[in-house]
């Protein structure tokens, strides 16, 4: 492809994109794809000839489409958001063109440096604490997820647990971890890569508002102790995925500081509501963190994948991860005045992610980034209002930032066959969770492009669908 026909087989891609956001309210938000049906539309062999891209991308429409779920719908009220926005896609668009590989400073400098500018900014703009800048004993990184975020913490708080020995040695079957019963499942899974075992995570219980509670983890802490064992990382959550509870940090985070335990926070999710300083006191307590991660990919604008993880000790995270072959050696990393970023992710390669991050801040602005986290708060907390005045619905649990949890009173097959007729009409994207041991639906507000009418539309369908039941 010369670069005249990039130019060309570009702007029609661009185009593309800028008329499927104008008619994506068109689509079924939900797919409605049977398992099975977008292979079957495509040829059972690759061409063995080169095709024209007027075909490939004609081929978007008619078969790719129709197996997308639209994330990027104003109705889609599922999961946690994967946002997306303008300027996002375009930095993203600039990452792919030039095509960098960023593992070391030495490979593409603007790649390391912009990176550690871009998180020092977050480090502000979120009121986090100094450690966590580069300027002081820590720093930040853009990880693909917070599920990855979560394992390089667990991994350098193994570490530290063992003297750097289990690198060597492996796990000894005696280190323990906690987290509360809500925590998101990526820190099982990363409980299993690490080594450290399924049996010795412990799972606290929670308060009647799903929040851990410090005193139980306490008490697991001491009896695990008398047991010979040695407690080495608890993750506490920010806005946990199944009620967006809030664990008490200050709390938690004392007990950690008086057990020599590495306390690790997730607010993969919920942490961007820190950019707006009404929302700031979901922090409190962060400063006991070792560590801390929150995704832009969630709710700052910025699409699929920027985790930003920041680190109190940055040599604890290198010590851990840290493996140099003769191959990448080179005086820049053997002077030690610069940051490789190799040193402080699971992988060794690493894209140009910082670029999208940097243009989101750089369009939005601080203001206009708080603009929209503040109207999709408001948004919510006035569906929460609805949900509390219509006497067949009922909140499930707090409604703290912009997730609401509410079921309808008639139990957990009405809730169920609820959700799912939405669903299947296209109309909204909503997703369950089980709290109290009963089906809960979950209404969450964040895409970039919802607005007061998409609320109000949702709401209006849920109780159309709730009198279709009754």
């Amino acid at each position: 492809m010369t670069p005249d026909e990039f130019r060309r087989h570009g702007h029609a891609v661009v185009d593309w994109i800028a008329d499927y956001y104008a008619r994506i309210e068109s689509y079924p938000v939900l797919s409605r794809a049977k398992p099975g049906q977008i292979r079957a539309s495509l040829p059972a062999n690759p061409p063995a000839r080169g095709e024209t891209f007027d075909a490939i991308l004609g081929d978007i429409e008619k078969l790719i489409v129709p197996g997308i779920t639209h994330w990027q719908s104003p109705s889609f009220f599922a999961f946690f958001c994967a946002n997306a926005s303008g300027p996002a896609i375009l930095g993203d668009l600039l990452s792919s063109g030039l095509g960098v590989q960023g593992m070391l400073w030495a490979t593409s400098p603007a790649c390391t440096e912009l990176e550690t500018h871009v998180l020092d900014w977050l480090v502000g703009m979120l009121a986090l604490p100094e450690k966590f800048l580069s300027t002081s004993t820590g720093g930040g990184v853009i990880q693909d997820t917070a599920s990855s975020a979560s394992l390089c913490a667990l991994l350098a708080a193994r570490e530290r647990a063992t003297n750097y020995a289990s690198n060597r040695r492996g796990c000894d079957g005696k280190l323990v971890a906690y987290t509360s019963t809500q925590t998101h499942s990526s820190i099982e899974k990363d409980i299993r890569i690490a080594g450290v075992g399924l049996d010795n995570l412990r799972l606290i219980e929670v308060d009647e508002n799903f929040a851990m509670r410090p005193g139980a983890l306490a008490q697991q802490i001491a009896a695990d102790r008398r047991a010979g064992l040695t407690p080495c990382f608890v993750c506490a959550t920010i806005g946990t995925t199944s009620s967006n509870a809030i664990d008490p940090l200050s709390e938690i985070g004392r007990i950690c500081r008086e057990n020599n335990i590495w306390f690790h926070v997730d607010a993969a999710m919920s942490g961007t509501a820190a950019l707006c300083p009404e929302f700031r006191h979901t922090h409190a307590g962060v400063e006991f963190a070792d560590s801390y991660v929150f995704n832009p990919h969630k709710w700052m604008f910025t699409n699929v994948d920027c985790s930003c993880f920041f680190v109190a000790d940055r040599k604890a995270l290198i010590q851990t991860l840290s493996v140099l072959p003769e191959y990448l050696r080179n005086q820049a990393t053997e002077s030690g005045a610069v940051i490789d970023y190799r040193d402080w992710q699971v992988p060794l390669g690493r894209r140009f992610r910082a670029l999208k991050l940097w243009f989101v801040i750089r369009h939005y602005g601080v203001e206009g980034l708080q603009h929209h986290i503040r109207r999709h708060v408001e948004l919510a907390q006035q569906f929460a209002d609805w949900v509390k005045a219509d006497n067949r619905f009922e909140l499930a649990a707090p409604v703290p930032l912009n997730l609401v949890c509410f079921r309808h009173k008639g139990g957990d097959e009405v809730n169920q066959g609820l959700m799912d007729r939405l669903n299947r009409s296209g109309d909204l994207y909503l997703t369950h969770t089980k709290l109290a041991n009963r089906t809960t639906l979950r209404l969450c507000v964040g895409q970039t492009n919802t607005e007061a009418r998409h609320v109000e539309r949702a709401w209006k369908r849920i109780q159309e669908e709730a009198t279709r039941v009754a």
